[in-house]
């Protein structure tokens, strides 16, 4: 048990001290930082039961709506909200990067407890599988919702703003979408998932580096 739960948590606190510490300003409050990656924690269980429930009883079966809606929509769209009503508004995000923090953390909590749940009941020889593909991917989707909402969050222009707000979750429900899609395809699945992973991280450093360009 103590060795499926190191092996669930590594990979999770690994990823979010690497994006943590590549804030080249001002580093944030690491309390506050923990509290978010614990509401990304708690979403699972409730997700879970949601998303059990939606293909229980409407009998889904489509490849897309599994991939877009019950994971990419339902998932992104409860972490973007614990953005919004817990960090948005919050005294602590006062910087560009700051939203990425963030939004590593709450896709971290939520990848990290999804992670420890899948390898208690499949088995610890597929952690290192699982760091490289569903973990990355959660962070760095966190990494491009945050970057989007910090420029929401220190854009001057209103219309500008909420054009930056809406990409910050509609980018990430793509994204992770594409990559269910590729996952539920099974076969061929690595031929696509390793240009995919190589684009999510290109993309995802890309957006840290921006972030990083400029200080609030």
């Amino acid at each position: 048990m103590l060795a499926v739960f190191s092996a669930g948590i590594a990979p999770g606190l690994a990823l979010l001290s690497y994006f943590y510490l590549k804030d080249t300003f001002k580093k944030e409050p690491i309390t506050y930082v923990f509290k978010i990656f614990l509401f990304g924690v708690l979403l699972v269980f409730p997700l879970m039961f949601i998303q059990y429930i939606i293909e229980l009883e409407l009998h889904v079966t489509s490849q897309f709506v599994k991939a877009f809606l019950l994971s990419g929509l339902l998932e992104e769209f409860f972490k973007w909200f614990i953005l919004i009503y817990l960090v948005y508004q919050n005294i602590h995000f006062d910087e560009h990067y700051d939203g990425i923090v963030y939004g590593v953390a709450v896709s971290l909590g939520f990848a990290t407890a999804e992670n420890i749940l899948f390898l208690l009941a499949n088995g610890i020889e597929l952690a290192f599988g699982r760091a490289v593909l569903p973990v990355s991917s959660h962070a760095l989707f966190g990494v491009i919702m945050g970057y989007y909402l910090g420029k929401g969050k220190f854009h001057v222009s209103i219309k500008q703003k909420r054009v930056w707000i809406l990409f910050s979750l509609m980018i990430p429900i793509f994204l992770h979408g594409m990559y269910d899609m590729i996952i539920l395809s099974q076969k061929y699945w690595g031929l696509y998932m390793v240009p995919f992973m190589i684009f999510l991280w290109w993309l995802g450093l890309r957006k840290v580096k921006l972030a990083n360009t400029v200080e609030i």
